[in-house]
């Protein structure tokens, strides 16, 4: 536009008296919102996109058209004042949002940080003249660690004219938001349903042929929005896995909502059918990756990435099995069998990796879908995994021996670690260690995953390749031998210190076994462990203590039928009790009379029983909670609540109970946080139900003027806010945002 032009607009404007649009931001609080449009002066009938802009506080967000778990979407409210009618101004036109995890795969949010601009069409009448108002109030929820509900008062006057002005500044802003706001898909699109979980599948338009970071943002609440969102990509689209908000969660038809891959968005709306055809398991031409990468890349990075998996956590104790064998064979000149050790765990490293590869090649096969790690899914393998490291730990504190003794440290450990045990080193290090994801294998493996079967193959063998490496060069390079200490009495010390973190290490693999079968299951494995444990004790004890042994267990053993006796209801009850304990009585008097060699050979039947029980046992077990598909859930607290209202607190204070104060929002994500991490777990309920604490919830969701002026009292600003009284107290204790299980279970212990 030029200059002359500019300016005879301008003076257009100001002959028929009209003023550009002008607005100010208004300071909400934690947010600075202005009205802006792209027009100063507009002409009547044409269509103007305005925008709500948003300048938003350093760690605070607001939110998308579906929050997400919690949370609440901007809106505005126009005035009766306002120039136009409701229908002429359109809805928010939403750009891309961001996620906000607030709790790791638990509570996923979608929103908006630092700056935003929502904009949205506005049609002007062909017969408008004069400046136009526009004002109302914005509200909005902005939330850090604690929700506030602002509002702010919006106004803006447009001028109308016989001409076009824009304005600049704002226009730009609006453009950019407008740019941002995803196109409808041009391709296709279904949902199907696969087992427990929905595949939604696009193929063709704007997706065809990219990679990248994919993720879907629902319009709706269909699908748990903090799982995970498993991502194959074929030579025509893409598939992602989503996860069903709840077990009877009816397949939707269409499923709405946008769709991201790396840096392209579109709109989609999914209808029920068959999955797309090309949208899984791409092909790539000889060394090329499709989207850009390189085979010789992905080979490398995990080259790398196997490379340092030996640092993982996990697979350090594992490693100091190897680390010992290699100490005794090197310091004692045993060149030839350092080597050996060097080569069989590299096979071992490598064959459990091939395994994996063909393993994971299945899975896709079958399900469309190929997912890393997915043995540590499976409760039986991480049983055993369980059961195997524990007994590894038992062997490295010394309580059993495989061959000769340590002790002797020359060959002893050497003897243990020959080519079996050092195969056997390489499967188990693979195994427990491989899910240990470790820098650069995230790219490799998430890349290679849909890729042909060679691809795969090869990248898995390179990534144990390198896991193996440090071992391998280490027993085939005798310069760096040399900086080997020589074996003496320390070995066995160093032996037994590595059995702490191979108990830890179970320790670990026993949490991810409560995950996925529940805490039963991991008290099985634990009374396995135990079995197993003293199996161990009472073979080795067994020739010295075999009568004591026996004769202790059986006495333990009398305390099963005594209690049946107390507890028993009925007759029949009664005679099977008294059946056990007089067996156990004579079994008692037969073994006292014994000589040493009998006792010695029950002693070690009886030892050999509890090790196989304790292997056998948890493992039948796994085996039913995966044929169940038991599942750990989230405590489902049952506590009574009741409303919240100053004249309750009074009458709950002079009945001398104590008091817990919930004040929160379905909005607020920290509410929901706590209420999960916290309120609702076992221990908080039982500490409730056991000191008679009342649970008081004040629902700040839609607004309440007698809960905004307690929150005021107690100068908080928003939701959430905990207060408790303790037992006849009428003075309450504000808690922090943050609780913690110990908090609150220390308040009601120290009020009872």
């Amino acid at each position: 536009m030029s200059m002359f032009r500019r300016i005879a607009l301008i003076l257009l404007a100001i002959t028929m008296g009209a003023a550009p649009a002008v607005a100010q931001p208004v300071d909400g609080g934690h947010a600075r919102v202005e009205l802006i449009s792209e027009r100063a002066l507009a002409v009547p009938g044409e269509t103007v996109w305005f925008g709500l802009s948003f300048e938003i506080d350093p760690n605070w967000h607001i939110y998308w058209i579906n929050p997400g778990d919690a949370g609440i979407p901007p809106e505005i409210t126009w005035s009766e004042t306002s120039g136009l009618p409701p229908e002429n101004i359109g809805a928010f036109k939403w750009p891309v949002p961001e996620l906000l995890p607030v709790v790791p795969g638990q509570i996923m949010d979608y929103g908006y940080s630092d700056r935003v601009v929502l904009p949205f069409p506005v049609t002007l009448p062909d017969d408008a003249e004069g400046p136009l108002l526009f004002e109302g109030v914005a509200d909005y929820l902005i939330c850090e660690d604690i929700c506030i509900p602002e509002s702010v008062d919006i106004r803006l006057m447009l001028s109308i004219g016989a001409a076009q002005l824009p304005d600049e500044r704002s226009a730009q802003l609006i453009q950019a938001a407008l740019m941002n706001v995803p196109p409808m898909h041009d391709g296709d699109a279904t949902i199907a349903a696969r087992g427990d979980a929905w595949v939604l599948s696009l193929s063709g338009g704007q997706l065809e042929g990219l990679r990248g970071n994919a993720r879907y943002f629902p319009y709706g609440h269909e699908i748990t929005h903090a799982a995970d969102q498993v991502v194959s990509f074929g030579p025509n689209g893409l598939q992602l896995e989503l996860t069903p908000a709840g077990s009877d969660e009816a397949l939707p038809d269409p499923l709405a909502g946008i769709v991201t891959v790396g840096d392209t968005t579109v709109e989609i709306s999914a209808s029920q059918g068959a999955v797309l055809a090309g949208t899984s398991g791409a092909s790539s031409g000889g060394l090329a990756v499709p989207g850009g990468g390189n085979l010789l890349l992905l080979m490398g990075f995990a080259l790398v990435g196997g490379l340092i998996l030996n640092l993982m956590p996990c697979v350090l104790p594992v490693l100091s099995i190897k680390a010992m064998g290699l100490v005794s064979a090197t310091a004692n000149g045993r060149a030839k069998e350092a080597r050996a050790h060097g080569l069989w765990y590299a096979a071992g490293v490598l064959v459990s990796f091939a395994v994996l590869a063909v393993a994971i090649l299945s899975v896709r096969a079958a399900t469309g879908v190929a997912i890393w790690g997915f043995w540590l899914q499976n409760p039986i393998l991480v049983t055993a995994l369980i059961l195997v490291v524990f007994l590894i730990g038992l062997w490295l504190l010394g309580l059993f021996e495989l061959g000769t003794s340590v002790q002797s440290v020359g060959s002893g450990l050497a003897a243990k670690q020959g080519s079996a045990g050092a195969f056997f080193t390489g499967v188990l290090a693979a195994v427990v260690g491989a899910p240990c994801t470790g820098p650069f294998l995230g790219a490799a493996l998430g890349a290679v995953m849909s890729q042909p079967a060679m691809n795969v193959m090869l990248v898995l063998l390179t990534m144990g390749l390198g896991m193996a490496l440090p071992f391998l060069i280490l027993s085939f390079s005798p310069g760096l031998q040399r900086f080997i200490p020589k074996p003496g009495a320390w070995m066995e010390t160093l032996k037994q210190v590595f059995a702490f973190p191979m108990f830890l290490t179970a320790a670990w693999l026993l949490s991810v076994l409560g995950a996925l079968a529940g805490y039963r299951m991991a008290a099985m494995v634990v009374a396995g462990a135990a079995l197993i444990a003293f199996g161990i004790w009472a073979l080795k004890s067994a020739n010295q203590g075999a009568k004591a042994i026996l004769l202790s267990v059986i006495g333990l053993a009398i305390i099963i039928p005594v209690f049946g006796l107390i507890s028993a209801t009925s007759f029949g009850e009664v005679m099977i009790a008294l059946a056990w304990l007089v067996g156990l009585v004579v079994a008692f008097i037969v073994i006292a009379r014994l000589g040493a060699s009998g006792s010695s050979q029950i002693a070690k039947g009886l030892a050999a029983l509890a090790i196989a029980a304790g292997l056998i046992w948890p493992l039948a077990q796994a085996r039913t909670a995966l044929g169940s598909g038991a599942q750990t859930e989230a405590y489902a607290a049952k506590y009574q609540t009741e409303a919240w209202s100053p004249e309750r607190v009074a009458e709950l204070t002079a009945e001398g109970r104590a008091i817990f104060v919930d004040f929160t929002a379905e909005w607020c994500v920290t509410c929901q946080a706590n209420k999960l991490q916290t309120l609702q777990t076992r221990p908080v309920v039982e500490a409730f139900e056991a000191g008679n604490v009342a649970f008081l919830v004040a629902d700040f969701t839609n607004g309440d003027k007698t809960i905004a002026q307690e929150l005021q009292k107690h100068n908080r600003a928003g939701v959430p806010m905990y207060l408790w009284y303790e037992a006849g107290s009428t003075t309450p204790q504000v808690l922090p945002e943050l609780l913690s299980i110990d908090l609150v279970t220390g308040l009601v212990e120290a009020s009872s």
